[in-house]
C-alpha cells in the first residue's frame, strides 16, 4: 500500500476485539501487517478504521470521556484539538555546554551531586549521577527540592533519551512541578504525536504549547519558566497561579493563569497552599537533567 503522512485511527482491533479511539465518521479500513509503518506503531494494532477530519488526515491520541476544562470548549487531553505547529527553535547558546546561574540564583545542580535533592519521603534521591547530569532511574519516584518555593524564575535543562523507545506518553517522559502542584510536561515529541495538552512545553492536562520547540531526542534542550504564586483569603483564590514558559528560547506559554489543580484525565479546584518543592517526576523514561537554578520573586519594594 503507497503510504505518504498518516491518518486519524478511528478505532484498532487487537484480536477479535475492536477499542473506540474517537467519535468522527469511518471512511474506510487500513491494514498493515505487524502493525502502522511508523515510529508509532503499537504491535497489537494492526488493523485500522480510518476517519476525516476539516480534511487534514494524522493520527490521532487522547481521550473524549474525561472532564470539560473550565473556560474552553475541550476536554482534558483532547485528541481533537489542535496540534501545536513543529518549529526548529535555532539555538541561543551552544546546546552541548550549560551556562552559568545569574550571581543571586539558588543552585540546585550545578553538575556534581544532588545534595539539593530528596526523594518524596526525605530521604536520598535513587537516580543516577552521570557526567555533569543525572538520569531518572525507572521506579525510583519522583525527586523533589528539600526547599520549599513560592514565586520563581527556574532555569532547567533536559534530555529525551538518543534510542527511540515507545510512542505518545510513553517516549521521553518526565515533568516538572512548580510548588509541587502545576506540571509543566517534559516529553520528546520530535515527530512523536500526542495529546496536545501533554506534549512538551504544555501546562500538563489544560494549555498545549503555542508551538513544538522539541529538539531531536538526545539533545540538551532547555526550560525558563516564571511561576507567580496563587493567592488565596478565607480560603479562597483571589488570584490564580500564573506561568510563562520559554522553551529553547521560544515562548510556548505567556502569562497563562492556570485554573486550578491540574492532572491526568482530571481537572480540580484550588485548594489553599503555600510555598511547596519543585518536584521532577519519574515517569519510567530515562529522561536527563543539568544546570538547574532557581531565582525567588519576592514582592518589589
Amino acid at each position: 500500500i503507497g503510504f505518504d503522512g498518516a491518518f486519524f485511527i478511528y478505532e484498532y482491533r487487537s484480536g477479535d476485539k475492536w477499542t473506540r479511539l474517537g467519535k468522527s465518521d469511518i471512511i474506510g479500513l487500513v491494514s498493515y501487517r505487524g502493525g502502522i509503518s511508523t515510529n508509532n506503531r503499537a504491535s497489537d494494532m494492526s488493523n485500522y478504521r480510518v476517519v476525516k477530519l476539516d480534511s487534514l488526515l494524522g493520527v490521532r491520541f487522547g481521550y473524549t470521556d474525561t472532564p470539560k476544562i473550565p473556560g474552553t470548549p475541550w476536554v482534558v487531553h483532547d485528541p481533537f484539538r489542535p496540534q501545536p505547529r513543529q518549529i526548529n527553535p535555532g539555538t541561543i547558546s551552544p546546546v552541548d555546554n550549560p551556562g552559568t546561574p545569574p550571581s543571586d540564583a539558588i543552585v540546585l545542580f550545578d553538575g556534581t551531586n544532588l545534595d539539593a535533592w530528596e526523594d518524596g519521603k526525605g530521604n536520598a534521591p535513587k537516580w543516577k549521577m552521570g557526567d555533569g547530569f543525572f538520569e531518572c532511574q525507572k521506579k525510583s519516584g519522583a525527586i523533589r527540592t528539600k526547599q520549599k518555593f513560592g514565586s520563581v524564575q527556574l532555569h532547567i535543562e533536559w534530555a529525551a533519551p538518543s534510542e527511540v523507545k515507545g510512542s505518545s506518553q510513553g517516549r521521553g517522559n518526565s515533568g516538572v512541578f512548580l510548588a509541587g502542584l502545576y506540571e509543566v510536561q517534559v516529553q520528546d515529541n520530535y515527530d512523536n504525536l500526542t495529546y496536545p495538552d501533554g506534549q512538551a512545553g504544555s501546562l500538563y492536562g489544560y494549555r498545549p504549547p503555542r508551538v513544538n520547540a522539541t529538539r531531536p531526542p538526545g539533545e540538551w534542550q532547555a526550560y525558563d519558566i516564571i511561576f507567580e504564586m496563587p493567592e488565596f483569603k478565607d480560603g479562597k483564590v483571589v488570584k490564580k497561579a500564573r506561568i510563562t514558559v520559554l522553551h529553547n528560547g521560544v515562548v510556548v506559554q505567556h502569562g497563562v493563569d492556570i485554573p486550578g489543580m491540574l492532572g491526568h484525565k482530571r481537572t480540580r479546584p484550588y485548594r489553599e497552599h503555600g510555598p511547596g518543592h519543585i518536584q521532577l517526576q519519574d515517569h519510567g523514561n530515562p529522561v536527563r537533567y543539568r544546570n538547574i537554578w532557581v531565582r525567588e520573586l519576592k514582592p518589589t519594594q
